[in-house]
């Protein structure tokens, strides 16, 4: 597409929300260039391959019930490897117990009636509550009386056995937190895309997803290595002092460097998480479903070869482990013995790939939550990101579109 010789808009990362705005501009006609201050595109959403292993760094899933997945994405060029739609909970002293989605899995439709999470009410609700989600315009819920979600499960008369069994350890790995204090909103609206939409990773790592994005730009709109010391609505200065005009610039960083570049940005806490990777001779759970530790030893692990076998270039299987908070390489000794528990096989000869620890992974997202915060700062600057929406890959390919349409209506007025 020929610019002529208009300035670019300029956005600053090349994360999912940067991509997702720069896309929306070039498509629109409008000169973009993206700088990136790392070597790849992605943000937080990187694939990296170790000993022959695909490797997110961290674990990260591609929810097909978000809205903007589909507007945006080509999800069949992605070739998605799902999951199943359930999960099994593991508790010392009582083993793996099965809980599916019945009408996904109905040869598994029993399996969380009979399951020791809770009562037969608490599974009404549950079920009341699922049924609701689903039907339910995202409006509505967005709308929804705000509270935390451990008082809205309160409120909906679930039980604390079903509480600490089934929706602590779960949400703990969907929301990085365990005290269950992220708005109640937030979690109608994950929760509805939960029930409607198919979860898994490309078949090449979830670095696949930015990777799409960049795609649909010229090669020359995205410059890599491209610290950005400061900002405003007619260029940026970038570390080397060099400075670049614009039409506009959009900052879409992750919040810490949006706070350093836009002081009066308030930006939320960001939640931890740590993700461990083994190598197996084989795999030791033989189905893609994802186990949950209830008693909190471990947030989640998943056999990803058996979704994903392109993860592995062998016959080895490929394990992801997580646990909340930033842990380390000396933490793996107790994460290997909890998977050991877990799988009730020996994990000895496992080979221990690598550690990723993301300090920053997740915004927090407690009561009171701005499902939506503004985007445009002033005239020519403009802010997108995960932390401008929900914290998600919903949130940020959202936000992104937001950033692009208020850069597009101040054109367009001028």
């Amino acid at each position: 597409m020929a610019y002529g010789d208009r300035q670019p808009v300029i956005v600053v990362g090349a994360g999912l929300a940067g991509l997702a705005c720069a896309v929306r501009l070039h498509r629109s006609g409008v000169p973009v260039t993206v700088l990136e201050a790392s070597e790849g595109v992605g943000g937080r959403m990187r694939t990296d391959v170790v000993d022959g292993f695909r490797l997110d760094r961290g674990f990260q899933v591609l929810n097909t019930g978000y809205p903007e997945v589909p507007r945006v994405l080509d999800v069949e060029a992605l070739r998605l490897r799902a999951f199943n739609s359930g999960m099994l909970v593991f508790r010392t002293g009582a083993g793996r117990e099965r809980v599916m989605l019945p009408w996904k899995h109905p040869r598994h439709a029993l399996t969380g009636l009979t399951a020791d999470l809770g009562t037969l009410v608490d599974k009404a609700v549950l079920a009341t509550v699922s049924a609701r989600d689903l039907a339910f315009p995202a409006g509505v819920l967005r709308a929804g009386t705000e509270r935390t979600v451990l008082d809205e499960l309160r409120h909906w008369g679930m039980s604390p056995v079903m509480v600490n069994r089934l929706m602590r350890p779960f949400l703990a790995g969907v929301l990085l937190e365990r005290e269950l204090e992220t708005s109640s909103r937030v979690f109608h609206l994950i929760w509805r895309s939960f029930v409607r939409g198919t979860i898994g990773v490309p078949a090449l790592g979830m670095g696949e997803v930015p990777a799409q994005l960049a795609s649909r730009l010229p090669a020359e709109a995205v410059r890599l290595r491209c610290p950005v010391r400061a900002v405003s609505g007619t260029g940026v200065v970038l570390d080397d002092g060099s400075e670049l005009p614009a039409a506009a610039v959009v900052v879409a960083t992750d919040p810490s460097t949006a706070g350093a570049l836009l002081p009066d940005l308030p930006t939320p806490a960001m939640r931890a998480v740590t993700t461990f990777y083994h190598a197996a001779p084989r795999s030791p759970l033989g189905e893609a479903t994802q186990v949950i530790d209830a008693d909190g030893v471990i947030a989640d692990t998943l056999v990803m070869t058996d979704a994903a076998p392109e993860y592995s270039a062998s016959d080895e299987a490929l394990i992801s482990t997580s646990v909340l908070g930033v842990a380390g390489d000396d933490d793996e000794p107790r994460v290997r013995a909890r998977l050991e528990e877990i799988y009730g096989s020996d994990v000895q000869s496992w080979r221990h790939l690598a550690t990723y620890a993301i300090a920053e992974a997740l915004p927090a997202m407690p009561p009171p939550m701005p499902l939506r915060r503004r985007v445009r700062l002033g005239e020519g600057l403009y802010v997108c990101g995960d932390h401008r929406d929900t914290g998600s890959i919903q949130g940020a390919l959202g936000s992104g579109r937001r950033g692009a349409d208020a850069v597009l209506n101040d054109q367009r007025s001028l």
